[in-house]
């Protein structure tokens, strides 16, 4: 006979517990939601299983599952992921009804189980729910931390990190050296960010922006991990994974370098030596200072808000300038016609600037296109605050919502040819499905949203199209690329996770094309 071991009574214990208490869960639920049947149907469901719901549906790359699914079972469907349930919307039309039609009732954001480790609960926000708190940082945002004479101030330290990022892969073309632009644009991305909130690149050493990034990497993937655990329903509370010990000492190192930062600037403050621009960690210590602002904010506000501004500035950026380049190493041809209206425009003799922008129709088309395709947030994340009707279904209140612009801006009926890369499309005149070829970033055409819409869309949209556009221009300016030995194409596949990162890195061999930096020039 084949003895039990001590693990298989474990395992054993810990499902029948499960049961257990997804079982009380659901009863306690049943008890206090009891009300009136609606006469508005719920939205369809496709088949589940036992206590797992649709997870035996969703494969690594949640954003690619859910549009299979929507193919089959309608834009607007409700799907149970073990012990958690949410609503997907797949289509332009439900996200207008969502996001505009009736976007008070879609303005809060779900917490999901890493918010139970986060040190900052309550003050992110990101997160937060629509109210008072989110209403006064995102004015805030508008008006000063992110506003554009903000950005503008902060001109010369973005062309100086450019510079570096192309004297950086320029290094590795001269050596014959193959360059991980996945690890270039991350420090370059990262360092941006942590001049313009703290000018400092953190720590003083050329290394400055690794351990910001490495913290918040982390904060990302635990959040995540612990996010998925939303399955168990109350027993994520147990942590079984130990993710949440995990994320709660990652983000108390964070707090201890922000803190010191932080001090830093208020010893500044207090010896009168004011800095002569503001950063966004000034600014923040002056509203905290402030007896007249409208809301008091706290150290504990200022550290959330800061790690939001990397969780959601950092990687996003980096991420939207690797795809970009993938793209069009993959295209040669749209690579030429980039390359040659750099040339015509800006010359050989200095890089692509800010200014520059409004003169490349053609790298603004190639950045929209690139955004279309590989939006660094593919799901954006909404809770209904009431029961209401959508699309002729019932959403009811405290409901998840998951919006798949991933999907959308691959819908056959919106846009021809919805997963080829063209950034013709985005030109005068060019894809009659778009129905106007200016399309902007805010969100306001439904079909195309990278950076959400509405009151809860980025904040951070316009500096990251500053960054993109002039990391991507420099780069397609002064290389050509070959690929690795055995490679024949790069890899486009997509990786796990909520930024949507390449699986692979993008790993190539830069042929300088031209160099600015020569002293002939």
């Amino acid at each position: 006979m084949a003895m039990v071991s001590a693990n298989d009574v474990f395992y054993c214990f810990l499902f029948l517990v499960f049961l257990a208490a997804l079982l009380v869960h659901s009863l306690i639920k049943a008890c206090f939601k009891l009300k009136p049947r609606s006469k508005v149907p719920p939205p369809p469901t496709p088949l589940s299983l036992p206590f797992l719901g649709h997870l035996h549906l969703i494969g690594p790359v949640l954003d690619k599952s859910l549009q299979g699914l929507a193919r089959n079972h309608g834009p607007l469907m409700r799907l149970h992921l073990g012990a958690s349930s949410c609503v997907i919307a797949s289509s332009a039309s439900v996200a207008r009804e969502m996001l505009k039609t009736q976007e008070l009732k879609f303005l809060s954001r779900p917490e999901f189980g890493s918010s139970d480790h986060f040190i900052y609960r309550g003050s992110r926000f990101i997160m937060s729910p629509y109210g008072d708190y989110w209403r006064f940082m995102k004015k805030l945002c508008m008006t000063r931390l992110l506003a554009v004479p903000q950005l503008e101030r902060f001109l010369d330290v973005r062309e100086e990190e450019v510079q570096r990022l192309v004297k950086s892969v320029i290094g590795s073309a001269r050596s014959g050296k193959a360059s991980d632009l996945s690890k270039e644009l991350a420090t370059f991305s990262n360092n941006v960010i942590c001049r313009m909130v703290m000018s400092t690149r953190c720590s003083g050493t050329e290394n400055d922006a690794k351990e910001i990034h490495e913290l918040v990497k982390a904060c990302i993937e635990l959040a995540g991990k612990l996010s998925v655990g939303d399955v168990l329903g109350p027993l994520r509370w147990l942590d079984f994974s130990g993710n949440g010990k995990k994320l709660e000492a990652v983000l108390w190192e964070f707090d201890g370098m922000v803190e010191r930062v932080m001090k830093e600037h208020e010893e500044k403050l207090i010896n009168g030596s004011v800095a002569e621009r503001k950063d966004l960690m000034d600014i923040l210590l002056e509203t905290h200072n402030d007896p007249t602002a409208e809301m008091k904010i706290t150290r504990k506000d200022m550290k959330s808000f800061l790690l939001d501004i990397f969780m959601a500035g950092t990687d996003t950026t980096s991420v939207a300038t690797q795809w970009a380049m993938a793209e069009l190493i993959n295209h040669p041809g749209a690579y030429k016609k980039l390359q040659d209206e750099i040339n015509s425009v800006v010359g050989p003799t200095r890089l692509v600037r800010e200014s520059d922008i409004p003169n490349l129709p053609y790298l603004r088309a190639v950045v929209k296109e690139t955004l279309r395709l590989h939006s660094s947030a593919p799901i954006i994340l909404r809770e209904c605050g009431e029961d209401c009707s959508v699309n002729g279904y019932l959403v009811e209140a405290k409901t998840r919502v998951l919006i798949n612009v991933y999907a959308i801006m691959r819908d056959p009926e919106m846009w021809t040819d919805p997963d080829e890369f063209a950034p013709e499309r985005f030109l005068e005149s060019s894809d009659e499905k778009i129905g106007e070829h200016q399309m902007e970033f805010k969100g306001q055409n439904f079909r195309y949203q990278p950076f959400g819409s509405g009151r809860r869309g980025c904040a951070g949209a316009s500096l990251a199209m500053l960054v993109v556009h002039a990391a991507v221009g420099s780069l397609v300016q002064c290389f050509d690329w070959r690929m690795m030995e055995g490679q024949g194409a790069v890899d486009l596949s997509q990786g796990p996770g909520f930024t949507a990162e390449m699986a692979k890195p993008l790993v190539c061999y830069p042929v300088v094309h031209v160099d600015p930096f020569e002293p002939c020039h």
